[in-house]
């Protein structure tokens, strides 16, 4: 069953589905395409395990397991009945069914919902709102696409978190804009408003080609396509990460940049990472190559006064130009006129949907 190819689809946070495709190349995956709202390639259940353990950037990766046409509700019934559900589930799995309907003839979608879970329950699987896995059925122009959320847990959550700063980046979204900034794992990195750290550990991680999900389960392990041998032969041993650190991050709390350190500690990359308890005003150029400054500072949305964080990226700004000549600045913000208020030759991305808002990316060409 392994060998089957299905059809995977690895969903990206909007906006950055074209950043994700590279991450795909990478794997050596050349035909995979991207397209609304994430990356779309052929390929079997080994595949699905390793994009679950390798991809930074994606928030899911799902597999479609089947479609048909349904021009009603008994149609539904009769091909959800046919359908070979033991394939995907094991008898007694819990299951989580998903539905959605657009421009079809079923329009109800737990109606829908409602049919799908009486067929699973005849093939012995067990419908419930806290499955151990989740079934995602889309019902558009009367065909009817299942597909398995084989994540689990979105993969944002890499498993070694534990001190969650205010308003955090989600790790799949600083993995792209490090891949927009153009970082190559090689050059140094510094985020001067780092808070729980996740710009400096993601680098790391990327630095050492570290597993994403090296450190946490995934909900393709209770499927019936699941072979614990063969998965553990796509898990790379870690070795022992080593100095000098060359990825740089600091913050004005002392107890944000202790859980930042007990972040990257877990994650086993301590040793590539120097966090600091520093003012942005006594930021200071690490010594050796010029590099990337990437930060995320608070944009007036959900913490701080607008007005008064126009200052914030006035000193930013002023200390970029001061002590870093040479490196390239990227700073994700909801608000161009306070990118506008650093003074920096900042050119704008497109814009990214993120925590109920819109965020850009902008960035420098290295400071002159």
């Amino acid at each position: 069953m392994t060998d089957d190819l299905i059809e995977i689809f690895a969903v990206a946070p909007p906006g950055l589905e074209p950043a994700l495709l590279p991450e795909f190349r990478a794997l050596g995956y050349k035909d995979a395409r991207y397209g609304p709202g994430g990356v779309t390639m052929m390929g079997n259940w080994a595949d699905v395990w390793r994009l679950n353990l390798e991809l930074r950037g994606a928030t899911k990766v799902l597999a479609r397991i089947g479609s048909f046409r349904a021009m009603s509700l008994a149609g539904l019934d009769h091909r959800a009945d046919e359908f070979p559900w033991d394939e995907t589930f094991y008898s007694g799995t819990t299951v989580r069914v998903e539905a959605t309907c657009k421009r079809s003839k079923i329009y109800h979608a737990g109606a829908a919902t409602e049919r799908v879970e009486r067929a699973l329950k005849k093939h012995g699987m067990t419908p419930s709102p806290d499955g151990d896995v989740t079934l995602k059925i889309r019902i558009e122009q009367n065909i009817v696409t299942l597909s398995v959320d084989t994540s689990g847990e979105s993969l944002h959550k890499r498993g070694h978190k534990e001190a969650v700063g205010k308003a955090p980046m989600r790790e799949n979204m600083a993995a792209l804009f490090l891949r927009q900034a153009g970082y190559d794992g090689v050059e140094p990195v510094l985020d001067p408003m780092c808070g729980s750290g996740t710009f400096i550990i993601e680098a790391a991680e990327i630095a050492e080609n570290l597993q994403a999900g090296r450190s946490r389960s995934f909900a393709f392990e209770a499927l019936a396509s699941f072979d614990d041998v063969d998965y553990a032969a796509l898990r790379r041993s870690v070795n022992l990460v080593k100095g000098p650190a060359r990825l740089f991050g600091s913050d004005r709390d002392a107890g944000t940049i202790k859980g930042a350190s007990g972040n990257a500690n877990r994650a086993g990359v301590s040793a590539l990472c120097d966090f600091q308890c520093l003012p942005l005003a006594e930021l200071t150029r690490p010594e050796g190559d010029a590099g990337l400054v990437i930060v995320n500072p608070p944009y007036g949305g959900r913490i701080g006064d607008k007005k008064q964080l126009f200052a914030l990226y006035g000193t930013f700004g002023k200390v970029m130009k001061a002590h870093f000549k040479g490196w390239r600045v990227a700073l994700v913000t909801s608000e161009p006129g306070l990118a506008k208020a650093t003074g920096l030759p900042l050119s704008q991305s497109e814009a990214v949907p993120h925590g109920g808002m819109k965020v850009w990316l902008f960035q420098t060409p290295p400071l002159k």
